[in-house]
């Protein structure tokens, strides 16, 4: 017995027997965590090339089909140098239109996600803050006063309507010793919004060149609208898609809560109205181009988040390429649909966009951003 040997350990160290396992074990499941990030980024990544080859896609599609002569023949005639009779149909028609698409399809859906950020609200709008009625009660305006009838004349006052009435929300949300926060935002943009779109409403009741005229607007629509519309509108809405970037990370931060957000260096306010400006630009540039166009900015957004989860640095790529693609498509499928005639790609998102955002929420939880 006083000779016995001790149990061997498997190693010279005491102790090292269990410590080694534990060690390994904890370098495993970071690994694995290492891993499971790299690979989730790997497919995000395939993810954006995917939707990029489909926006490609649907680019040629909205320049191939539509209501009119010509057709994917005259568009390949195009490309290859050629002019068919049908050529100025798809380089004086198709072309503008397909390009606001791209654009106003990307600002709502940008916008509604900036949105939805700020005030943590997944069924938040581009239109919450007022400035959809903003544009529209200067639309109403300037025809019925002014009898501006093209959208090259009243796209400005639509875009400056939607800049007051932002500005207008945020002094109203700001009143008194308490900060600008989402549910004063909210709470003012709703009242605004009220008293802008019974003004409108009254205005074009009462005359009747403006209710011809604003009727075709409200719908939204992207026929009838050339290059100086797009030359109009394309400055404002890239510049507000780099600063909605550009705020990935900082409203990341405060999505963790206001108190975590400044210790990580953010400033709340600078944030916020950064974020407003954003929305101005986006939702204010579309609408006043393209009219009131539902769904977009407030389904694209929740369905992604539900897909990729709440990382605003995947979700704004993503809601960039989305909404340009599903606006292209409405519109394609409008031209393809009536006939002779056309669909608004306003009636479109509506018909198509509701019940499928209806169905989504009824079966899925909803994902806060």
């Amino acid at each position: 017995m006083l000779n016995a040997k001790p149990l061997d350990t498997g190693s010279d160290k005491p102790g090292s027997a269990s410590v080694e396992p534990v060690q390994a074990e904890i370098s495993g499941r970071g690994t694995r965590s290492t891993s499971s990030r790299s690979r989730r980024t790997r497919v995000r990544v395939v993810g954006l090339l995917v939707l990029a080859g489909v926006l490609v896609l649907s680019v040629g599609a909205s320049l191939a089909f539509g209501s009119g002569p010509a057709g994917p023949s005259d568009v390949l005639a195009i490309v290859t140098g050629q002019r068919t009779p049908q050529a100025w149909i798809v380089i004086g028609h198709r072309v503008p239109r397909t390009l606001l698409g791209l654009l106003v399809g990307a600002a709502l859906a940008v916008a509604g996600l900036t949105m939805q950020a700020l005030t943590r609200n997944p069924l938040a709008d581009p239109g919450l803050l007022g400035v959809n009625a903003g544009a529209a009660a200067a639309v109403a305006t300037c025809i019925a006063f002014f009898g501006i009838t093209d959208v090259r004349g009243y796209v400005w006052f639509a875009f400056a309507g939607a800049g007051v009435v932002a500005l207008l929300v945020y002094l109203l949300g700001s009143q008194g010793r308490a900060a600008a926060t989402p549910e004063r935002l909210v709470l003012a943009g709703a009242a605004l919004s009220a008293v802008l779109t019974a003004y409108s409403s009254a205005l074009v009741l009462s005359n009747t060149n403006a209710f011809d005229e604003f009727r075709f607007w409200q719908v939204g629509a992207l026929v009838n609208r050339d290059m100086s519309v797009v030359t109009v509108v394309a400055g404002w809405i890239v510049a507000g898609l780099v600063i909605a970037l550009l705020l990935s990370w900082p409203m990341n931060a405060l999505a963790l809560g206001e108190e975590i957000g400044r210790s990580l260096g953010i400033r709340v306010g600078q944030v916020r109205a950064a974020g407003a400006v954003t929305i101005t630009l986006l939702c204010g540039a579309a609408t006043a181009a393209a009219g009131p166009i539902g769904f977009l900015g407030l389904a694209v957004p929740h369905v992604l988040r539900f897909l990729l989860g709440p990382d605003l640095r995947w979700l704004m790529p993503y809601s960039i390429l989305t909404g340009s693609i599903l606006l292209l498509l409405a519109d394609v499928l409008g031209r393809l649909t009536a006939g002779n005639g056309e669909l608004e790609v306003g009636i479109v998102t509506a018909v198509l966009g509701a019940p499928l955002f209806i169905a989504l929420v009824s079966r899925r939880r909803m994902v806060r951003p």
